[in-house]
This record gives structure tokens, sequence and C-alpha cells, in this order.
């Protein structure tokens, strides 16, 4: 594993580590109810935007059990607009769990998809990845939706698995093996 910091690249962003000098843009979206519906934290602070900041500003891909988040810079305007996210899971590496959060602003312009997407790459070129999960409230259907449009399989529905914002929650797990992955690039 190399310990330098990774840089993923796609035509309308740069993935990058997150700075102090964007806790302005990320506190913004990160504070906003709407986008902390279906995430497992409250709308942040800027107590929290920093604490998270110096957290994973030093981050590198690729340690199992550890999540490493990028920072989704928008090239046009050189601005954080989201986060996304892998872990390999600790037991088998080989595993990796996503996530990303992206702000309202620039939803609906298959932003998360192409990120996910650079992430995923990344994964299966350069972790020894064999398999990606992604796993999102079965309520969060535009999650489901940005999963499946990536060909990610639909593998369960579980009924009340999680203790989620006070109440029993269902949750949707979805995944894509690397060969599965490979054959939709070709």
């Amino acid at each position: 594993m190399n310990n330098d910091k990774v840089v993923l690249e796609s035509d309308r962003l740069l993935l990058r580590n997150i700075k102090m000098s964007d806790v302005d843009d990320f506190l913004y979206y990160r504070s906003i109810p709407e986008v902390a519906t279906y995430q497992g934290w409250e709308p942040y602070k800027e107590e929290d935007a920093v604490n998270y900041i110096n957290i994973y500003k030093d981050n590198i891909p690729g340690i199992p059990g550890d999540w490493c988040s990028w920072a989704i810079i928008h090239k046009e305007d050189d601005k954080l607009i989201g986060d996304c996210s892998i872990k390999l899971t600790k037991d088998e590496p080989r595993i990796a769990e996503i996530g990303c959060t992206l702000s309202p602003d620039y939803q609906g312009r298959g932003i998360a998809k192409e990120s996910i997407s650079a992430m995923i790459d990344y994964a299966f070129e350069n972790l020894d990845v064999h398999r990606i999960v992604g796993i999102t409230d079965a309520k969060n259907l535009p999650s489901q939706k940005l999963m499946e449009s990536m060909g990610m399989r639909k593998e369960g529905h579980f009924i009340k698995n999680i203790w989620f914002k006070g109440e029993w929650g269902d949750e949707c797990q979805y995944a894509i093996l690397k060969d599965e992955w490979q054959n939709l690039s070709k």
C-alpha cells in the first residue's frame, strides 16, 4: 500500500483529501437537515465540520476497517460540493463499502455517479477489492436508483434491522463484483 495521499480525477471532478480551507463549503451542505435525513449523523455544526476535517484530512485509502473520505471538488468553480468514502472490511479487505454525500445544489447532475465511479475504479484497480457494497435507507429512493444505474445489484431489503434516529429502520444493500464492473466498461 502506498502511503501517499490519493487524488482521483474524472471529467468534471477532482477527488482529494479534505482541507481546513474547505470548512465553509463542507459545513454548508452537511448542516442542511434534508441532507442528513438518511445519514448516520445529524446536521453539522461548525465544531462537527472541523472535527471531521481533522480526522480525514490526511487519510489514505486501503486501511482495512478505516473509512477513507475524499472531498468532491467541482473543477469548473474549484468548489467542494460533496464527499465520498470507502472502507475496506476489517476482516475481509477485498470487500469494500462505499458512501456519498452531495450538496443539494449539485444533485441531479450525475455528479454522485461520476464521483462514485471514480472511487470504484480506483478500488478495483488499486486496492485488490473483489466486491463493493452500498447500503442505503429503504426510503432513500434516489440512492437506490443511483446504485441501480451504476449496475449494482440489489441483494437485500432488511426489515427493521437498524436502530436509526430513534426508531427501527429498513435498509437495502446493493453490490457489484470487480468482473461485473469491468464488463460494464466494455
